[in-house]
């Protein structure tokens, strides 16, 4: 282990030691609220990208093991830590945090004043920065910083979704995925309601998701910037009408647009398991597990939602509602369209981490592949 530093964009620095794969690394810096699960958010595809700040301050203490993988790798480009452990005495464990992070490459630094720089972020934003030795000098460091390409306007999309189409068994509905990361506790949970799944690269066009003659089209979640995805929007409008479409996080945003909505992006982002939200139609307020950056605007352009009731208006497929909302910052979490079959929400009711409230939403959404 040796001594190392976290640098922000506008020259915040804060010291730690380097607990993880040797080298530098730059990207986002964000932070995640969650007390567990840290194994499943660095492997969430939806942080490519990114360096994860741990709000809890203990990390690593369970270990790590193949049943909370959430792909097939780590995605995250680096960890930050007030401490990390390297604990393998639980009894689910199958190898430490820390020696897993280094056999997978990642950077990760401990000893962070973890407190600080989520405040900091907190208020002046999510913004670009690195994990860096000490004997590197700030200077060059900074010049590493500033050459990283901001969220705004990146499509990672393209970074996570397979090369060719996934084939999963079932005897139940088939479900065909646009896959732009998804998670495999989405799977998981499609899996445990029987149904067969394609995973399509997120490119594929309207013709070839119609071609394998879905029941239901779901849209996954994912990393970057939805409005870089207008290739994957496009795509989406050939498909609502034709087949139901449902989708979580970044596939609810990709429908919002397919249906006139605007994105816009957070200033740090919903990023935990413990975000309630309110179904507007029934009152309910479940706790539900957040992983996104980016947020739909309502249908006049307002980035919160004043009201608690649904909002509706017309789109060029019918009539469409707001149907969820943020409790903490009144943001747009749910969208139904009334006149043709589709829902979506912005939250993740898998979980993987996080509470179950939800999960009831996956029967929801295969009710309309039997509609």
């Amino acid at each position: 282990m040796s001594d190392g530093y976290v640098l922000l964009e506008d020259g915040t620095r804060f010291d730690g030691e380097l607990v993880g794969a040797p080298g530098q690394l730059t990207g986002e810096v964000v932070f995640n609220t969650s007390m567990t699960g840290y194994q499943e958010s660095v492997t969430d595809p939806s942080y490519a990208g990114q360096i994860i700040t741990f709000t809890y301050p203990l990390i690593g203490n369970y270990g790590v093991s193949s049943a909370a993988m959430e792909s097939d790798r780590v995605q995250a480009r680096g960890v930050i830590m007030r401490e990390g452990k390297n604990s393998e005495d639980a009894a689910s464990a199958e190898g430490g945090w820390l020696d897993w992070l280094r056999d997978c490459g990642i950077p990760a630094i401990s000893g962070v004043d973890t407190r600080s720089l989520v405040r900091h972020i907190r208020d002046r934003g999510a913004m670009r920065g690195g994990v860096f030795p000490a004997e590197l000098i700030e200077a060059e460091a900074g010049r590493a910083v500033e050459g990283e390409p901001s969220m705004d306007g990146a499509d990672l999309a393209r970074e996570v979704t397979p090369v060719e189409p996934i084939e999963i068994e079932g005897e139940g509905p088939h479900v065909v995925g646009i896959d732009t990361g998804i998670k495999l506790s989405i799977i998981r949970q499609l899996q445990e309601r029987g149904c067969r799944i394609t995973l399509l690269p997120c490119g594929s066009s309207a013709k070839e998701v119609l071609t394998r003659d879905p029941d239901l089209v779901f849209l996954a979640n994912g990393p970057g910037d939805p409005a870089a995805l207008d290739y994957i929007v496009d795509n989406v409008k050939g498909v609502v009408g034709k087949v139901p479409v449902v989708g979580i996080c970044l596939g609810h945003q990709l429908l919002c647009r397919a249906v006139g909505l605007e994105t816009f992006k957070l200033p740090f982002g919903h990023r935990g398991a413990n975000h309630p939200v309110k179904d507007l139609e029934s009152g309910r307020i479940e706790i539900t597990s957040q992983n996104h950056g980016f947020a739909v605007s309502g249908p006049g352009g307002e980035s919160r939602l004043e009201g608690d009731e649904p909002v509706r208006w017309s789109t060029d497929f019918g009539e469409a509602e707001l149907s969820h909302l943020n409790l903490y910052d009144r943001t747009v979490e749910g969208l139904v369209l009334k006149d043709v079959p589709g829902c979506t929400v912005q939250y993740h009711p898998e979980a993987g981490p996080g509470p179950h409230d939800a999960r009831h939403l996956f029967d929801r959404f295969l009710e309309l592949a039997a509609a």
